[in-house]
Parts: structure tokens; sequence; C-alpha cells
């Protein structure tokens, strides 16, 4: 690597702004491919992050909603719809994102923090093992599950 090219390991915003103006000139050669490579593949993998992360926070208040019944209100509604929302635009967005939707062992690390994340902010211990909803019925708007007292 030549002196007045910037090393991806020390720091990746000056490599990144400096790969993409070998790219727009055509200097393919000076290209760092490798850690191009990795960029890439982690856009992919921080898609699926987003994904999960907003699953799992709908996911944990729609288990608030049916186990603390007494403590939901409109904070819990307003979260739970922003993320509907929010998680069919991303899946409008990033279309091949639907594929994880059918992974079995993806939905189990989801649903394990899901469980996890309720349990922290409700004390409450005893939540299903496995999901107990299908996505299509996770995503309906008329979708609150009832009371488990």
């Amino acid at each position: 690597m030549s002196a007045n090219l910037h090393s991806y390991d020390s720091d990746v915003i000056a490599w990144a702004n400096e790969q993409a103006r070998l790219l727009r000139e055509g200097q393919f050669s000076k290209l760092d491919i490798e850690h191009i490579a990795e960029e890439i593949e982690d856009v992919g993998k921080s898609e699926q992050r987003e994904l999960a992360n907003r699953l799992v926070k709908l996911l944990s208040h729609l288990l608030k909603w049916q186990f603390q019944p007494s403590r939901k209100g409109s904070s819990w509604e307003i979260t739970i719809r922003n993320q509907r929302r929010a998680i069919q635009l991303h899946l409008k967005q990033v279309p091949s994102l639907k594929a994880k939707l059918n992974d079995a062992e993806w939905w189990e690390v989801v649903w394990g923090d899901a469980v996890a994340l309720a349990s922290k902010e409700t004390g409450l211990k005893e939540f299903p093992e496995i999901c107990p909803w299908a996505f299509e019925q996770i995503m309906d708007t008329g979708f609150w599950p009832s009371p488990s007292i």
C-alpha cells in the first residue's frame, strides 16, 4: 500500500472515502478488495440486526401487553404501532430480509432476546418458550394479545 493510502485498521472512515474515490476514478488496482468485500457483507448483517432489534422490541412489548395487562398504556401501544410500521417499511426497502422470517434459528434468537427484554423490564420470568404468534399475526394492526393472568 502506498504512503498516500489510508489504512483500514487505523481510520476506517478515511479508508472508506479513499476507496470510494479510487472506485470513481477507476483506479481498481489500488482498491483494498478484501476489506471492501467485508464492508459490503457487514451492510447485510447490519440490515438483519435492524430487523431483529425491531422485532425484539415489538415482541417484548406484545409480551408485556399480554402478561402485564394492568400496566399497559398509551406508550406501549405507540411503541407497538411504531415498530410494526418500521418493520413493514424495512422489509419493503430490503425485501431480501423476508427470507429471515422463515429461518427457525434466527427466530429462536429473536424470541429469546424478546423474552429476556420483557423479563428485564417486567421482573416476570414465566413467558412461553417459543413464540406463540405467527409473523402475520404479530404484524396485524388489529392484533393485541389477550391478557394472560
